[in-house]
């Protein structure tokens, strides 16, 4: 059984707290955990935009807290995103998640992600082994 805190991880494990341009995760479980997927609890900032395609990646996202919305670039068509709304990008979707006000989200990832992943020019985070 794994059993991990938000708040200790936040305090004593930096490898497992990823930040870049207006958002933070805390990666609850990695690859190297052997779920076949990863969890995530992410924050971005209020007022921020992010462009992100995972090509390599599935995700499905749970939004805890904050308004929102996420635009999917292949259609144009956007959703809202508030409490209670989920969003998975099962076709590797280009999409632009925008915060108006702080987001919450949970995030898992399959296949599952290291924890020492950026992203990369085109908003994609590349496949590394486990």
């Amino acid at each position: 059984m794994i059993v991990r805190d938000l708040n200790e991880i936040i305090k004593n494990d930096p490898d497992r707290v990823v930040s870049d341009a207006r958002w933070s995760s805390i990666r609850m479980l990695l690859a190297q955990d052997k779920m076949g997927f990863s969890f995530h609890v992410t924050f971005l900032e209020a007022g921020s935009e992010h462009t992100f395609e995972y090509k390599n990646h599935f995700e499905s996202v749970y939004c805890m807290q904050g308004k929102g919305s996420i635009t999917d670039l292949a259609t144009g068509e956007t959703h809202r995103i508030k409490p209670g709304v989920m969003y998975a990008l099962n076709a590797h979707d280009r999409h632009i998640l925008r915060a108006e006000e702080e987001l919450v989200m949970a995030c898992v990832f399959n296949p599952p992600v290291t924890g020492s992943e950026v992203h990369r020019e085109d908003g994609s985070y590349a496949l590394e082994d486990a």
